[in-house]
């Protein structure tokens, strides 16, 4: 038997510090130094003349989509600049000036640039020609499109079944890309189409669709400018979505309230200087939060049930808190709640969750009063085990208040790609949904399969054993992204064939199958040309507003092809031409994509026309108060148990971050400005008195060990750094800690890792 090859690839990279600096957490977010760190970024990446044209149309009408985050944009964009620094940095992280072809593939092995940091490898360019590594090579070469497909199409056609090919989409990709690529996958007849919702809201979407009857939030944008109390909660949006604050600035202005519920106090959330406006420039800027809740990490089910108990209390001693109309006319489940409350102790509770009772009591009294009420969140809640719960619990404080289905109020579930919602609105499932199946039937003119497919956690295992052998990516970082990172890498090895459609080099690039493709794409900035004629897409904002995007720029090479036209070429090559689907008409006209939307996706009609200027809203159930495909046609009050993470002496609970440099796995730079942490990613953030009790000194190194199932997985070489965080809660950034997150430890009904709750032990090097 032939020996197997195996390149020697670094799965982490370089895990040599760096130079760190602390200083002070800041106490102000954005102002005159976000538009300095956006501006630096973006003229070092794309020069002067190619930033302010770029950066003029980000967010506008007729403009392009920004590939940050999936933050909404108002109806009415600033003329100023509608986009954030994070924003800023995507844009010339994608539309950098620096390219990387044959030539730099020739000289650097895949072996030697495994060895550098996802930081390093980000900042070497742009791909701009299709590339392969063939099996028993360490170096890419140059591959023709054609012959690309050929060679995709050729391994597709060896699997033993269709199962054996799995499809993953990011959420950078259009509605039409991903459309093409979900209807590519059911014509092969595979359902295997796990993508980044999965590992991120993946959770929120199953609480959302039992308790409300959609996987989607409630509220649109306006909906924050008028709410009397807005929750947010396991967020940081000063970071992570900037452009929130602009809303939350107006919902303080209108008189509202806003309460941080999160284990770190981010500075976003502190103080807010509108980089929009003569105060946020010149001023002292808006203090955002009113009352923050340093909850314990993963304990806000103990914190809501608190909450609700003394609401509860004050609603039974003759003050109506609970909008009982609202209840009886459209919710279940309310009396099951009031005796589960009764069997909680408030001082238990309490002190499960950490906070002191004072500010809880401060919570208490704002929400009594409200009954116009947004509860925002991100991966705070879903990436634990019971991050299902958790939503739900939350969901039940807005149903028991009323605060559903009416004007500034609501479930704000903020994603993070900037077209993840849009992605699973077009047919980007694992499950099999009967009605997409008969419209596709119908409309495209072949069966897709009526089997379930396989979600990440499901792909990797998948791959691990080797029952899928072609491993394709629509974008994103699949290595580094998902749980438990050596052993993601182990699934990849086993692969036949993994194809990465991407526009810059990351690591699961280098971590690969036996042969891989590298297939280069257009970004969201660029000039997407056809027969003289400029084409443009469509995306899906967090809110379900669908809107166009249109590049502007040159592209970087004109060998590059947009996403949707290398699907539409990769399905013809496989199907010789011969099949229903007129594949490379489809990747020529985009007009022809949104018409087969439009007919077999649930929602969309006219979306060539309606997609103009602000574009419209696709349909939501629960902004109406139709729960009639729910349980006696109402939404559903849960009953949610106290998670028990059964902490031993000696560990701790730990969550990973962003810094304030990077969106997702992509790393812009080395600084955390807003937490005092500077050129360093290598850091975990603990309690002083934990430091104290464990020995520890300011910048110790550390190593951070997880033991799961008899399995231990270490994430070595981290500094210590003290700060407000609570006690036997630690806080590192990701992708560096994933390593920890075991692959098979999830979120119990939506199968999202747990990587804000892992147990740890801290062992001083």
């Amino acid at each position: 038997m032939k020996e197997e090859f195996r390149r020697n690839v670094s799965v982490r990279g370089s895990e040599a510090f760096t130079g760190i600096t602390l200083k002070e957490p800041m106490s102000t977010a954005a102002g005159l130094m976000g538009i300095k760190a956006a501006m630096d970024h973006a003229f070092k990446e794309m020069g002067v003349i190619r930033s302010f044209r770029a950066l003029s149309k980000m967010n506008q009408k007729e403009g392009f989509d920004c590939p940050s985050c999936a933050w909404p944009d108002p109806e009415k964009p600033s003329k100023i600049g509608e986009f954030c620094e994070n924003g800023a940095k995507a844009l010339a992280d994608e539309a950098t000036t620096k390219h990387i072809g044959a030539d730099f593939f020739r000289n650097h092995s895949v072996e030697e640039l495994s060895q550098l940091t996802d930081y390093e490898l980000n900042r070497v360019g742009r791909l701009v020609e299709p590339l392969v590594l063939r099996a028993e090579s360490v170096h890419y070469q140059p591959i023709s499109w054609q012959e690309a497909y050929g060679l995709i199409a050729d391994e597709l056609h060896k699997l033993d079944s269709p199962d054996e090919a799995i499809f993953y989409t990011s959420g950078r990709s259009s509605n039409e890309a991903a459309f093409l690529y979900g209807m590519f996958a059911r014509a092969l007849g595979t359902n295997n189409m796990p993508d980044c919702s999965n590992m991120c809201h993946e959770s929120s979407g199953v609480a959302l669709s039992e308790t409300l009857g959609i996987g989607k939030g409630s509220v649109k944008l306006e909906d924050l400018y008028g709410a009397e109390v807005v929750i947010v909660a396991g967020q940081n949006p000063g970071t992570n979505h900037p452009r929130m604050l602009s809303a939350l600035e107006k919902c303080k202005e209108n008189g509202g309230k806003i309460i941080s519920i999160n284990p770190l106090q981010e500075t976003g959330l502190v103080n807010f200087k509108n980089p929009q406006s003569v105060k946020g420039m010149l001023g002292g800027g808006e203090n955002l939060a009113d009352l923050h809740l340093p909850v314990k990490i993963n304990e806000d089910i103990a914190l809501v049930k608190l909450i609700l108990k003394k609401l509860a209390t004050m609603d039974t001693d003759g003050r109506q808190v609970f909008d009982h109309d609202f209840i009886n006319t459209y919710t279940s489940g309310f009396d099951t709640l009031m005796s589960d409350l009764d069997t909680y102790d408030e001082k238990a509770l309490l002190k499960q969750c950490g906070v002191i009772e004072k500010k809880v009591d401060e919570a208490v009294a704002f929400l009594a009063k409200a009954s116009k009420i947004v509860v925002c969140w991100a991966m705070g809640l879903t990436q634990h085990k019971n991050g299902v719960a958790n939503i739900r619990e939350y969901v039940n404080l807005l149903l028991l208040k009323g605060a559903i289905g009416k004007p500034f109020a609501g479930t704000c579930p903020v994603r993070g790609h900037s077209n993840v919602q849009g992605d699973r609105s077009v047919g980007i499932m694992h499950y099999v949904n009967k009605g997409l199946n008969e419209r596709i039937k119908k409309h495209l003119g072949f069966v897709p399969p009526d089997k379930e497919g396989v979600d990440t956690v499901e792909a990797i295992k998948a791959m691990h054993e080797g029952k899928a052998k072609v491993f394709m990516c629509l974008g994103g970082n699949f290595l580094m992204a998902a749980s438990d990172t050596e052993h993601t890498a182990e699934a990849l090895q086993k692969c036949e064939l993994t194809v990465q459609i991407s526009t810059k080099l990351n690591r699961t690039h280098l971590v690969t199958g036996r042969t891989a493709l590298i297939l280069p794409t257009l970004g969201r900035s660029e000039k997407d040309m056809k027969g003289g004629k400029q084409r443009y897409f469509t995306v899906e904002n967090s809110m379900g507003r669908v809107t166009r995007s249109k590049g502007l720029l040159k592209p970087a090479s004109e060998s590059l092809k947009s996403e949707p036209e290398l699907i539409a070429e990769m399905a013809d090559t496989y199907f010789k031409g011969k099949h229903p689907v007129k594949w490379r008409e489809l990747g020529e006209d985009y007009d022809l994509i949104r018409s087969y939307i439009d007919k077999v996706a649930k929602g969309f009609e006219n979306t060539t026309e309606r997609s103009k200027g602000v574009g419209f809203y696709l349909p939501n159930n629960a902004r109406e108060l139709d729960f009639s495909k729910l349980p006696n046609g109402r939404a559903q009050i849960t009953i949610n148990p106290l998670p028990d993470h059964d902490l031993q002496e000696d560990e701790f609970l730990l969550m990973t971050i962003r810094s304030h440099d990077q969106f997702n796995t992509t790393i812009y730079g080395l600084d955390d400005r807003y937490r005092g942490v500077y050129n360093e990613r290598r850091v975990v953030f603990m309690h002083p008195d934990d430091m104290e009790a464990y020995q520890l000194k300011r910048l110790d190194v550390v190593n951070l060990t997880s033991r799961y199932d008899g399995v231990e997985r270490s994430a070595r070489n981290f500094l210590v750094v003290p700060y407000s965080i609570p006690r036997k809660n630690l806080a590192a950034y990701f992708p560096e800690t994933n390593v920890l997150v075991p692959y098979n430890h999830y979120a119990e009904g939506s199968q999202t890792p747990i990587s804000k709750s892992i147990k740890v032990t801290v062992q001083k090097v």
